[in-house]
């Protein structure tokens, strides 16, 4: 069982990239029941992963790890995401809470990368249409996957910014977030507020391209 926040709950992860692994292995960390989806589940860079750093978690198709999930992460490309979701099978996410953790990259002009989807609508919004039942929650786009569990800079901790339409999925994200060693998660509003949140992830990179590293991120200081 998870001593956190959470109850122990089964996790479907889709996307085997380093967010999805990063975010796969901080929900096993946690004592989670956690499978990892590819469309090559048997691929021999997944396969050693699951053999090292991803021990204990299991591979699935989109479709499995979909089904898997009582909680489900999307975290594949941004701009595969409509795909993917399509692939896993839309039913397999109803009444379910998604963790949308991606940014739709356009690097077609080179490094910076910019939005691909911008102006009124974004990628948050887009999966919450393609997937009108599930709740969706746009988390874990403002930083580099290396902070995704246990956070820490030499000037403290960083702040999760979060957006989406379900106060209880909110609540439920807001619980793992803090069972992932961060601060009280900072709640947006509607899922609309992935727009500001992805253009946080351009900055980011730009501040990382300017500083030539990677081990920043945004605190929000109040009061």
């Amino acid at each position: 069982m998870s001593n956190g926040r959470l109850a122990h709950t089964r996790v479907g992860v889709l996307g085997s990239g380093e967010v999805g692994r990063r975010l796969a292995a901080g929900f096993a960390s946690r004592g989670h029941d956690v499978m990892i989806g590819s469309r090559e589940p048997g691929k021999p860079e997944l396969s050693e992963w699951l053999s090292g750093d991803g021990a204990g978690i299991k591979a699935g198709t989109f479709p499995e790890t979909a089904e898997h999930g009582e909680l489900v992460v999307l975290a594949v490309l941004g701009n595969a995401a409509e795909e993917a979701i399509a692939e896993a099978g839309p039913d397999n996410f109803a009444g379910k809470v998604v963790i949308d953790a991606m940014n739709p990259l356009d690097f077609s002009a080179g490094f910076p990368p910019k939005l691909s989807i911008y102006g009124e609508n974004s990628l948050g919004e887009c999966v919450q249409r393609a997937l009108p039942d599930a709740r969706v929650v746009k988390a874990f786009n403002t930083i580099g996957n290396p902070y995704f569990v246990d956070p820490s800079f030499s000037e403290g901790q960083p702040t999760m910014l979060i957006a989406g339409n379900d106060d209880d999925a909110k609540r439920t994200v807001g619980d793992i977030v803090a069972d992932f060693g961060w601060p009280d998660a900072v709640d947006i509003g509607g899922i609309e507020g992935s727009r500001e949140l992805e253009a946080i992830c351009i900055l980011w990179v730009k501040i990382g391209g300017r500083r030539g590293a990677w081990d920043h991120g945004f605190k929000l200081l109040a009061g």
